[in-house]
């Protein structure tokens, strides 16, 4: 039974979240039909990921077992051709090599999250950025970001529904950057917690308009205290934009 790695785009706005539920629409539950109506198969798909309602993503990764052995484009070209309806499109295809896992193969996940940053709405971007008028010193941003680079207890970024056994996550990557009028956040890790993104893009705005000093994301992570996070940034600007799997 050949295993298929799946390469992943998908705007986040018409599903609850990745995850298949019995009644609401998600990305896994669309393309597991996708692969239903290819196939005639009902499985299930494992994810390097799963993102939550309206967040979106430009590198997920899945995988799926097949019964038949099929060429990697054909399963590609014939998903797509079930997606056509759908806000999901399979980027690439490839036969996974023996053991290899969506989920458990990962050692890296990167996240974007994009502020528009600009006195007018975003009229073609909308649902996809996080509009804010004010000003933001990304520069202020992004030197409080550095605080939270390294092993640490992640408590106050963590969400109070996260099922993780352990709020201890090792961040690689926190940058922030002006491109244009935008302000991205780049995070890098091997894993994350429920929200975490989001609730570390949340203060980190918190600094880039001047109600945070730098130095209050240091202090608000050693509280080890969910009270001490800023404002949970929404799932509009958030992009799953690729998993790194050891060669």
């Amino acid at each position: 039974m050949p295993r298929y790695r799946l390469l992943v785009e998908y705007d986040g706005r018409p599903y609850s979240g990745f995850q298949a539920q019995a009644t609401l629409p998600s990305v896994q539950g669309t393309i597991e039909a996708a692969v239903k109506a290819f196939s005639g198969q009902e499985l299930r798909i494992a994810a390097a990921g799963r993102t939550d309602t309206g967040v979106h993503a430009t590198g997920q990764v899945v995988h799926v077992d097949l019964e038949r052995d099929w060429p990697a484009q054909t399963v590609m070209n014939a998903l797509n051709a079930h997606l056509t309806r759908e806000a999901v499109s399979i980027l690439d295809a490839t036969i996974a090599p023996e053991g290899w896992h969506a989920r458990f193969s990962a050692n890296e996940r990167r996240y974007l999250y994009r502020i528009l940053n600009r006195r007018a709405p975003p009229a073609l971007d909308k649902g996809k950025v996080w509009h804010m008028k004010k000003d933001l010193d990304h520069e202020a941003m992004h030197a409080a970001a550095q605080a939270l680079i390294g092993l640490h207890d992640f408590t106050t970024f963590r969400d109070m529904h996260c099922q993780a056994q352990s709020p201890l996550k090792t961040l690689d990557v926190a940058r922030v950057r002006r491109v244009g009028e935008e302000i991205h956040l780049d995070f890098e890790a091997r894993s994350f917690l429920h929200r975490q993104v989001r609730s570390m893009t949340g203060t980190l705005v918190e600094v880039g308009a001047g109600r945070w000093a730098v130095d209050d994301v240091r202090k608000a992570l050693e509280a080890r205290d969910r009270r001490a996070c800023g404002p949970v940034a929404p799932a509009d600007g958030l992009y799953l934009v690729g998993v790194g799997y050891e060669a």
